[in-house]
C-alpha cells in the first residue's frame, strides 16, 4: 500500500449540482471511518458576482468551478476506495481516476491555502476593487478578516450602501 507522507491537494469530479452534497456525505465518510488526522480540508472554491434578477442587479454567490471538490489529505491507496465510493463523487481528476496532486501555483490561485500577508489596509481606508465582476467600484472598508485575508467593503450600488466581502489582494488603498 502506497501511502504520501505529508497532506497535498487533490481534485474530485463531482456529479453535476451535487457539490454539496458531495462534500456533506464526504465529511460524513471521513468522521465515520475515523480519517479526520488524514483529510484536512474540503473546498467548494466561491465567488461573488453581480447578476440581474427580474431587472435588477444583485449579488450572487455562484461556484468558480461547477463540478469539482479540492480536498487536502494524505493520500493512500486504502483511501482511495472510501473517497471514490462517496455519493455524489465520480472519482480523482488525474490519468484513470488516479489522483495528481494540484501544482502549488494552482493553489495559490484558487486561493486553497492561506498565506501570511501584510495587512496594510485598515478599517476606514478608501478602496477601489481591482477585479471580479466590482471591478473599478470605489468604497469603504468598514471590516477585515485577518484569518481568511478578505474585507468586507461598503460600496453605494442602486442608489444605496451596499456590503460585499472581497479578497485583500483584490483591493487597493486609495486614500
Amino acid at each position: 500500500m502506497e501511502m504520501d507522507t505529508e497532506a497535498k491537494w487533490y481534485v474530485l469530479h463531482t456529479m453535476p449540482g451535487y457539490e454539496n452534497v458531495a462534500k456533506e456525505n464526504l465529511e460524513r465518510v471521513v468522521e465515520k471511518n475515523n480519517i479526520t488526522h488524514r483529510v484536512f480540508d474540503i473546498v467548494i472554491p466561491m465567488e461573488d458576482a453581480v447578476e440581474e434578477k427580474n431587472g435588477k442587479k444583485v449579488i450572487v454567490t455562484r461556484k468558480l468551478m461547477p463540478t469539482y471538490l479540492f480536498v487536502k489529505m494524505i493520500y493512500g491507496d486504502d483511501i482511495w476506495h472510501r473517497i471514490v465510493g462517496t455519493r455524489g463523487i465520480t472519482g480523482f481528476v488525474g490519468p484513470k481516476g488516479r489522483p495528481l496532486e494540484l501544482p502549488d501555483e494552482d493553489i495559490v490561485k484558487m486561493r486553497l491555502e492561506k498565506t501570511e500577508v501584510d495587512i496594510t489596509i485598515e478599517i476606514g481606508d478608501q478602496v477601489e476593487i481591482l477585479d471580479g465582476a466590482l471591478k473599478g467600484q470605489i468604497g469603504s472598508v468598514v471590516e477585515i478578516n485577518k484569518e481568511q485575508l478578505t474585507a468586507k467593503v461598503s460600496i453605494e450600488m442602486f442608489g444605496r450602501e451596499n456590503f460585499v466581502d472581497v479578497n485583500l489582494d483584490e483591493i487597493r488603498k486609495i486614500n
